[in-house]
Formats: structure tokens, C-alpha cells, sequence
């Protein structure tokens, strides 16, 4: 009776593993996120106020892509006010984070006519 069920319980155990070790895999290659208002930015880095109080510096380079959520086909940095969202990794070694996606939603455009 048991080795009818021998396959059964082989190929559940294939299937979790086959679920389980992609989510796995991208945990590890995870991006760090940083939210907050843009409080300085140049050529080289943003710093960025968050809603929990510290102001995060994170480094920039010229393969970063600056998203603006109001004009998707632009690929201007924001501005100091800038609500901005970072997708960002971290160097092990240096314990920097660098940027590679920068997603932000202009203060400008956000107030309304009036």
C-alpha cells in the first residue's frame, strides 16, 4: 500500500522544491528600496529624507534610469522636493548602495491648478 504513494510524495516533494528555489533565488538577488523626498542630488549621488527621519545617500553612475511617473518618455533626474523611489543595491564590501533605477513623481506637477 505504501509504494503507491512512494510516487505521489516524490512528486510533490519536486514540485515544492521547483516552487520554493525560484523565490529563493530571487530573494538573494534582491534590489534594496529607498523612499522619500529627494533633500540634495548632484552628478554622483542622491540624498534622499525619509518618512522614518534619515537622510540615505545613495550613489549614482551613468546606467542609472530616472523614471518620471508624470512623463514616462523623459529621462531627467528629479529635483530637490521630488518624491522618488530607488531601486538600489548594495556593495558588500563598501556598504554603498548604488543606484540603478530611480522612479519619482515631480512636486510641481503634482500640486493642483489654482
Amino acid at each position: 500500500m505504501l509504494k503507491n504513494y512512494d510516487g505521489l510524495v516524490r512528486g510533490c516533494l519536486i514540485l515544492m522544491a521547483t516552487c520554493v528555489l525560484p523565490t529563493i533565488v530571487m530573494a538573494a538577488g534582491t534590489d534594496i528600496h529607498v523612499l522619500g523626498i529627494v533633500a540634495a542630488i548632484d552628478e554622483k549621488h542622491i540624498e534622499v529624507k525619509t518618512a522614518k527621519g534619515p537622510t540615505v545617500s545613495v550613489l549614482l553612475n551613468k546606467q542609472v534610469k530616472f523614471k518620471n511617473k508624470s512623463n514616462p518618455k523623459s529621462n531627467e533626474p528629479p529635483i530637490v522636493g521630488d518624491r522618488v523611489i530607488i531601486e538600489a543595491t548594495k556593495d558588500d564590501k563598501t556598504k554603498k548602495m548604488s543606484a540603478t533605477v530611480v522612479h519619482y513623481s515631480s512636486v510641481k506637477a503634482a500640486l493642483p491648478p489654482g
